[in-house]
């Protein structure tokens, strides 16, 4: 993963702790962990782990849902991260873009939590790998709440 340049925005910890792994933690100046790019987030970090972990395990789906449940797990779950790089990327010139942003990605972990229910009714996946990977996007949403909440009090200043 790339490491972006010097003139990335930075989120400091008061803005952002709660969304911080142990490795961010690691990489601080002057005491304060810098969050320079998408990647450095831990709810990005979750959704693209979750996100490959699915890509692979529809790939075993039935032909006939290839274009059709699986394709749809597969685009949702990805556009979680999707979601949260562009908003990044936007929020130089505007929090509300990133807000925006983030509120798509919150529907769409959201949306994951019905086609993990498809998954497991029918019985493409099986019911605890799907309640895991539901309490996962569960977690997912609550985490991009709280970065929400974060920005939307920091342009509100």
């Amino acid at each position: 993963m790339y490491r972006g340049s010097n003139h990335a925005p930075k989120l400091w910890v008061s803005e952002i702790s709660h969304q911080m792994s142990e490795s961010e933690i690691e990489r601080t100046r002057r005491g304060k962990p810098v969050i320079a790019v998408f990647e450095d987030l831990d709810v990005f970090q979750r959704a693209y782990r979750v996100s490959l972990d699915l890509h692979r395990a529809s790939l075993r789906f039935p032909k006939i849902e290839q274009y059709g449940l699986a394709d749809q797990i597969r685009r949702a779950s990805k556009s979680i991260c999707g979601n949260i790089a562009e908003g990044f990327g936007k929020q130089r010139r505007s929090s509300a873009e990133f807000k925006r942003y983030l509120l798509m990605a919150i529907g769409s972990a959201d949306e994951m939590q019905v086609w993990l229910s498809y998954c497991s009714d029918l019985e493409y996946l099986d019911q605890k790998t799907c309640e895991l990977w539901r309490d996962e996007y569960r977690r997912i949403a609550r985490m991009l709440q709280a970065l929400y909440t974060r920005v939307a009090g920091r342009s509100d200043h």
